[in-house]
């Protein structure tokens, strides 16, 4: 299942019929880091490092959480030619890259015969459960930079499954109001998930 449809699989008459055609302008640093501008780079860094801190940390444990941080970034970079800001964004480009990066380090981990078991990550993670925590992560990061008010507007519409006038009326505002921050905001999504399916590495 694409992520896409993972989140769809919530309140799907939202999220299914939003307009491509309102994806928000490419971001700059974005398209600097594509271009190979490596004070771009610092810039990602600085933006996204600790999402993918804290992703790789509940997958691999806190030991090694830095090291793969960093083998992220620099996969990133190494790829940087493959970003499309056309196909989603390019903090659920990172993630997916995480994504990648975390379960490999997994894997080479429990082929080693010397790991013990108190050297082992924070928490046993497998592929779905790692999928799963990236796409919630995701989710919430886009959520936290969405305006207030749009947010609501979503998290009325995601975690209560109100409808449009619902909404309206719980908040008070214009039923016009309602759709069109509805709209930019489930974009949001929508572009961090797709940047997510798009990761190669």
């Amino acid at each position: 299942m694409s992520s896409v449809a993972y989140a769809s699989a919530g309140p799907g008459r939202y999220l299914t019929t939003v307009d491509r055609a309102t994806a928000p302008p490419d971001d700059p640093v974005a398209a600097a880091f594509a271009g190979g501008d490596e004070a771009a780079l610092r810039q990602l860094y600085d933006a996204h490092g600790r999402l993918v801190h804290s992703y790789c940390r509940r997958v691999v444990g806190a030991d090694h959480a830095a090291d793969v941080t960093q083998e992220v970034f620099l996969a990133a970079w190494r790829s940087r030619e493959r970003f499309d800001p056309s196909q989603g964004t390019i903090t659920g480009w990172l993630m997916g890259i995480a994504r990648f990066k975390s379960i490999d380090a997994t894997r080479a981990r429990a082929r080693r015969p010397e790991i013990s078991d108190d050297q082992a990550p924070e928490a046993s993670v497998d592929e779905a459960t790692a999928d799963d925590l990236a796409l919630r992560m995701l989710l919430t990061e886009a959520l936290q930079h969405l305006p207030e008010r749009a947010r609501q507007m979503v998290e009325l519409a995601f975690f209560e499954d109100l409808t449009h006038t619902e909404i309206a009326e719980r908040t008070n505002q214009p039923l016009g109001t309602v759709k069109s921050d509805i709209r930019r905001g489930l974009e949001r999504l929508r572009r961090n998930l797709e940047g997510f399916d798009a990761a190669r590495v």
